[in-house]
């Protein structure tokens, strides 16, 4: 096997975050694996640079790959370097992200194996995780009302619903519990989260998808149900093993549906999408600190992920 290159000079505007199982895709080809160190610290992987050739322009497309708990599964949910991830991705030039996930199912209509594209998200991580890139001297205020991003998830169920004659199975809208973990819930708390309206429940779409979004990258999580959560009393209680075998049974699906979205995107029609131009000069737009008062080192660290934001 060829040594893949560590380095590559143009800039990316793809990423997929997601398992490892999910770096070899359909038509894509691995042409370089990059290790990035950012203000934030070292990402979970290093990243993957695969080509695509486009169906319309014949181009061959970068897209960046990243295993958001390391290459072996090493790093439990509130150990996810998030910052250091989203940060490397962009400081590459990536401004769209699509994230795959794994969850747990909160509603009996949404099986195991199926697909969500989830629309809202309910935070019930604990403060572990760092949150924000705007701390220690800068502060920004980002809207999030709505944290996935509307164009993105478009085009996700566009391409679901291409392959319902291949098995996938998709809903198009959920609401999202993110909680802390790495334990499964409670029964109580599977049933509290269903009694809010919880489609799914997962331990990653945060402080991830809020990162992209101060990064001023476009994100839109697709989760595939893995399991019924343990409010469901004529399912076993979910267990790893029970998550693998579903991933495992689930995964040409999942390889399908990502590779047709990242086939579609990388079309020329959604180039303004990909480059994340509908989000640009939201987080200055935000910037609550006044130039006095601008620490240094917080400067410092922002001009990694926004070179000219301060100028």
């Amino acid at each position: 096997m060829a040594t893949l290159a560590d380095t590559y000079n143009d800039p990316v505007y793809i990423g997929v975050i997601g398992g490892t199982g999910l770096s070899d895709l359909p038509n894509f080809t691995k042409v370089a694996s990059l290790n990035i160190t950012t203000p934030w610290g070292e990402p979970s992987s290093p990243i993957t640079i695969l080509h695509h050739t486009c169906s319309t322009s014949g181009k061959a497309v970068p897209v960046a790959f990243l295993s958001r708990h390391g290459v072996h599964h090493e790093y439990a949910p509130h150990e996810v370097n998030s910052r250091a991830n989203i940060a490397a991705l962009r400081s590459i030039g990536v401004r769209s992200i699509v994230a795959f996930s794994a969850v747990g199912s909160l509603q009996e209509d949404i099986k195991p194996r199926d697909f969500v594209v989830p629309t809202q998200v309910i935070d019930r991580t604990k403060g572990i995780r760092p949150f924000t890139f705007f701390e220690g001297g800068v502060v920004s205020h980002v809207g999030f009302a709505d944290p996935f991003d509307e164009g993105m998830a478009k085009i996700v169920r566009r391409c679901g619903h291409t392959l319902e004659g291949e098995g996938v199975v998709l809903h198009d809208q959920g609401l999202l519990i993110c909680m802390e973990g790495p334990q499964f819930s409670t029964r109580a708390e599977s049933n509290l989260y269903r009694s809010w309206g919880g489609s799914v429940i997962n331990m990653s779409c945060l402080p991830e998808s809020k990162l992209a979004r101060e990064a001023e990258i476009a994100y839109q999580m697709i989760c595939m149900s893995t399991d019924y959560d343990c409010w469901y009393s004529e399912s076993e209680d979910v267990t790893v093993e029970m998550v693998m075998a579903n991933m495992k049974a689930n995964s040409v699906n999942a390889r399908h549906f990502i590779g047709a979205v990242l086939d579609e995107l990388t079309k020329d029609e959604h180039e303004d999408l990909i480059k994340g131009r509908h989000l640009e000069g939201s987080a200055k737009f935000g910037l609550s600190t006044a130039p006095a008062g601008l620490r240094p080192e917080a400067v410092e660290k922002l001009t990694f992920l926004f070179p000219q934001f301060f100028n």
